[in-house]
């Protein structure tokens, strides 16, 4: 079942982050991760939220971003973004649109 990783991200340091934009794309795509959306303008249809850099991806399981998020692979990235920025991220699983969904 794919697996969809929400992140939530307001930018500190903009030109430090340009390098965590250049080092996260590696260990996401190895643990096969695709960005779905990527920091494009988002447009609030309802409610008060003011999102900052929204970025969405995809992977094939909640288990593969498990083991993106606690993998060397992305330790250094993961520091950077830290380093320069502050955020929230959620992961949530995706669904069989064949199944019945009450």
């Amino acid at each position: 079942m794919p697996a969809y990783v929400i992140a939530h991200i307001d930018v500190k340091d903009p030109e430090r982050y340009e390098a965590y934009k250049a080092m996260s794309p590696i260990s996401i795509h190895k643990f096969g991760g695709r960005f779905i959306a990527r920091g494009a303008k988002a447009e609030v249809l309802e409610g008060s939220w003011e999102p900052k850099r929204l970025v969405l991806l995809e992977f094939p399981s909640v288990e593969a971003v498990r083991q993106w998020y606690a993998s060397e692979d992305y330790a250094a990235a993961k520091a950077l973004r830290q380093a320069t920025s502050t955020g929230d991220l959620v992961v949530i699983e995706g669904f069989d649109p064949g199944a019945d969904v009450r």
